[in-house]
């Protein structure tokens, strides 16, 4: 996991081009979480900024950290000017600044587990929002889907992160919501689905799956079979279920209580 972790840098310039965008319903759900004006935002694993520029529109001062040099060099040509940068894992941010809101976009699985909450917490202003967000992106007609699995299992078993704590995906409450009910820093922890569907060329699809850590850290050679097999079983047009679970949640306010909610 680390290794995949830290394998993007690589490939920065194909993750702007392939990776989507953000709508604005998972800006809006976030500021209206708040219940209050957002000033400030700090971003963790902001990659090439797909949901900095989003975030940007409407808070003040948005500081966007990841820990690659070549992710944060891409960021910096899309997103506004004054929007703070910093080269930093998620566990090397030290406490000090506090933030009206905290945000990671398809980021927070790659975070330690080991005082994730803890250190969460200290960066956040009491009574700010904690925002995760993001989801697989999967061809829509099952028999594409099928068709992929299929060329794709001698190579890979999986191509997506396993949920980080092993809730089933089946359960209503998914992870990082899972573990937000049962922490003593955080309530009002909610969660939702932002509908989103696009489609893809052919070639755009194998692109898009070059972003990947599980196939960035195959071998050159296999990587290239991989993707000959799967651009065999491919229309010329892939319909993308590319569906965003937006989870939320607020710092409690100094000497609040114990209780959560989930909704």
């Amino acid at each position: 996991m680390t290794r995949r972790a830290v394998s993007f840098g690589a490939t920065a310039q194909a993750y702007e081009r392939f990776r989507p965008g953000y709508p604005s319903a998972v800006l809006d759900r976030v500021l209206a979480h708040a219940e209050r004006p957002v000033t400030t935002a700090l971003e963790i694993g902001a990659g090439t900024g797909k949901a900095t520029r989003l975030f940007a529109r409407r808070v003040a001062e948005v500081t966007a950290t990841d820990p690659d040099p070549a992710m944060l060099a891409e960021l910096r040509n899309h997103v506004p000017s004054g929007v703070r940068t910093e080269r930093a894992a998620f566990e090397e941010l030290r406490p000090g600044e506090r933030y009206g809101l905290v945000y990671a976009a398809a980021s927070l699985h790659w975070t330690e587990p080991d005082g994730r909450w803890s250190r969460m917490a200290e960066l956040l202003e009491p009574g700010g929002v904690f925002a995760s967000f993001g989801g697989p992106l999967r061809p829509a007609d099952p028999v594409v889907e099928q068709a992929v699995r299929t060329v794709r299992a001698p190579f890979l078993d999986s191509d997506e992160i396993p949920s980080p704590d092993g809730t089933p995906l089946d359960q209503a409450l998914q992870w990082p919501g899972t573990e937000l009910r049962q922490v003593p820093w955080f309530t009002d922890v909610r969660q939702s689905v932002v509908e989103r569907r696009y489609a893809l060329s052919a070639s755009d699809y194998l692109g898009h799956l070059s972003t990947i850590s599980a196939y960035i850290a195959l071998a050159p050679a296999r990587r290239e079979e991989l993707f000959g097999r799967i651009a065999r079983v491919l229309p010329e047009v892939v319909e993308m279920d590319a569906d965003i679970t937006l989870h939320l949640a607020r710092r409690r306010s100094e000497g609040g209580d114990a209780s959560g909610r989930t909704a």
